[in-house]
Formats: C-alpha cells, structure tokens, sequence
C-alpha cells in the first residue's frame, strides 16, 4: 500500500504557497513594472510594454504550471497518482514551459541577457523533465492495468 510522509504534505503546502503568491505578483506586475524595469535594465522606457507584457506572460504560465502541480498533489495525497489525468497535466506543464522558453529565446533577440538566456535553457529543460516524467507516469499506468487484469 502507498504510504504518504510528511514531504508529501510539506510539499503541497509549499506549492500552494507558491500558487497564491505567484497569483499576487502577477497582478502586482503593472504596478511594479515601471520601477523594476529602470532598476533592471536602467534604459529608456522604449522597451517597457514588451518586458511588462513578457513578466505578465510568463507569470500567468508559472500561475498555470502550480494549479496543475497542485492538481497532481490532490491525486498524490489520496493515493493514486498514476492516472491518465496526471499524464494530461504533464503534458501540458511541457507545452506551458515550451511558451515560457520560446518567449524568453524571442527576448533574447532583441533584449539579450545573459539571465534571459540562462531562463530560456531552464524552461527548455522543464519542457523535456515533463515530457519525460509524462511518458513515465504512462507506462506506469499500463503496468498497473495490465497487474490489475492479471489478479
């Protein structure tokens, strides 16, 4: 039988912190913006709307990332956590963090960083750990039905 410990519970609960606070700076990010774009960048106004519209974007697909963390979380406390809906997610945090790296190699071109470079790798390499944990939780399911046809 599964057994849950305490990480577990830690986990979720520092995933749905992240969630809520996420959701608060993703709102504050038009109040911020002005202020962190000159104490980050320390340029013209000439590119805010596209680092206002970056930070917002790619802070709605972290928001999107955590809800479905906190989903598999949900699957995973009650015991169950290799179901096709899990798969589903896993797939879809890969495609959240494709956006998220494609929009950051695009900044790349025309605002380089070297942080945005180093953000754009970071997301390309989420977009595969999922793709590789999807294909996993996957075959998981397959043996666990093929075991439950067998007994």
């Amino acid at each position: 039988m599964y057994q849950k410990s305490i990480t577990h519970y830690i986990s979720k609960i520092v995933v749905d912190v992240l969630f809520y606070v996420s959701i608060v700076c993703v709102i504050l990010v038009p109040v911020w913006a002005k202020t962190l774009f000159f104490w980050l960048t320390e340029r013209n106004a000439g590119n805010l709307i596209s680092f206002v519209a970056i930070i917002f974007l790619s802070g709605l697909c972290c928001v999107y990332i955590l809800y479905n963390l906190k989903q598999m979380f949900r699957t995973l406390l009650v015991g169950n956590p290799f179901t096709d809906q899990n798969v589903s997610r896993f797939r879809k945090m890969a495609v959240t963090c494709a956006v998220i790296a494609f929009m950051y190699i695009v900044k790349c071109i025309f605002m380089f960083t070297y942080a945005t470079l180093v953000i754009a790798a970071i997301f390309v390499v989420g977009c595969l750990f999922c793709l590789t944990l999807k294909d996993l939780f996957k075959q998981a399911i397959n043996y666990k039905t093929e075991t439950e046809l067998t007994i």
